[in-house]
C-alpha cells in the first residue's frame, strides 16, 4: 500500500515512528512533511497529503498538526477527500467504516505516539462497511 504522509513542528516525532512502523509492514511511504520542529504552516504539508490521495497517488493519507484541526481543515477543503480527525483506534475504525475516510487527521498535543500508531493501523486495517453508510458518503462532497 502507498501512504502519503504531512505534518507540520508538532509532529516530527509522530511521524517517524508512523513511518517505522508503516514500512516495517511493507508499505511505501510518500513523505511531505517536516523533519524539525522550527515553526512552519501546516497548509504547506497537508495539501500535497491531498493532492496524493485525490490524483490516486496514494491509497491513503496522514496527517498531523498539533491539535489535527488545522491540518484536517486543510486537506477536507480538497473535492475528494474525506479527512477524519481521530483520537482514539475506535473513532478511526468508525471514520473508515462509516465515513469511508482516505486521510486520518491527528492531534499530535492531545495524543501518545503509542497511540497514534495505533489509531493508524486500525484506519489502514478497516475496511468501509458501504451499505447504508455509501448513500451518506456520496452525499459528502459538494458537486
Amino acid at each position: 500500500m502507498i501512504i502519503s504522509i504531512g505534518n507540520d513542528h508538532a509532529g516530527p516525532n509522530y511521524k517517524k515512528a508512523i513511518v517505522d512502523y508503516l514500512q516495517s509492514k511493507g508499505h511505501e511511504i510518500i513523505n511531505h512533511g517536516t523533519d524539525t520542529f522550527d515553526s512552519v504552516d501546516y497548509p504547506d504539508f497537508g495539501h500535497p497529503v491531498a493532492y496524493d490521495v485525490e490524483s490516486k497517488k496514494a491509497h491513503f493519507g496522514i496527517v498531523i498538526c498539533g491539535s489535527g484541526n488545522g491540518i484536517n481543515m486543510t486537506v477536507n477543503k480538497h473535492q475528494d477527500i474525506r479527512a477524519a480527525l481521530c483520537w482514539t483506534k475506535e473513532i478511526a475504525q468508525l471514520a473508515r467504516e462509516h465515513n469511508d475516510a482516505n486521510i486520518i487527521s491527528i492531534p499530535a498535543r492531545f495524543t501518545a505516539i503509542e497511540q497514534a500508531v495505533e489509531m493508524v493501523d486500525t484506519f489502514l486495517n478497516t475496511a468501509f462497511q458501504g451499505g447504508r453508510h455509501e448513500r451518506r458518503v456520496h452525499k459528502i462532497a459538494c458537486r
